[in-house]
């Protein structure tokens, strides 16, 4: 069997978002990366009003099933790592509860989101092995973002942020 990466095409706009346009390509780290590329959109998002946020937001993980059952598909490989739109919405679900786009907040939402998403604890494990297709990949990460962000919040009322 050849490199399910062969099968992308970024000219596709599903495999484009799925790829999180194209940093999910990365041969390191590719949902590390995922996040990253989701940091300059957050930014973008972070001026919206805070319903428009988590419109989109919301939007995002609805589609983002669809963009990952496509893209999954299209590689003939369940969840492979070059699929890094769930980190973007998981990112961007665990830098909700941030009051402002500081520094210190967007690095403590990156590296709480990586860890709960990298480590897995349960239920995220559990959810991960027994939901599959597009809301398999998208579950995990959504669930990730939200226990980042609630370890987030802990973190910034602790710091005095």
């Amino acid at each position: 069997m050849g490199n399910p990466k062969e099968n992308i095409n970024l000219t596709n706009p599903w495999h484009l978002l799925a790829t999180g346009f194209g940093s999910g390509l990365s041969p390191v780290i590719p949902g590390t990366m995922g996040t990253v590329a989701a940091i300059p959109f957050y930014l973008l998002m972070v001026k919206l009003p805070f319903v428009a946020y988590l419109v989109i937001t919301v939007v995002a993980a609805l589609v983002g099933i669809i963009i990952c059952q496509k893209t999954s598909d299209d590689m003939g490989v369940h969840d492979h790592g070059s699929i890094v739109w769930d980190e973007f919405v998981g990112f961007w679900i665990t830098m909700a509860v941030a009051p402002v786009a500081s520094w210190e907040w967007i690095l403590t939402g990156f590296v709480l989101f990586r860890f709960f998403d990298m480590v897995k604890p349960w239920p995220i494990s559990w959810l991960d092995k027994h939901v599959h297709g597009g809301l398999g990949i998208m579950v995990d990460d959504i669930l990730a973002g939200f226990m980042a962000m609630i370890a987030l919040w802990g973190v910034g009322y602790w710091m005095g942020w």
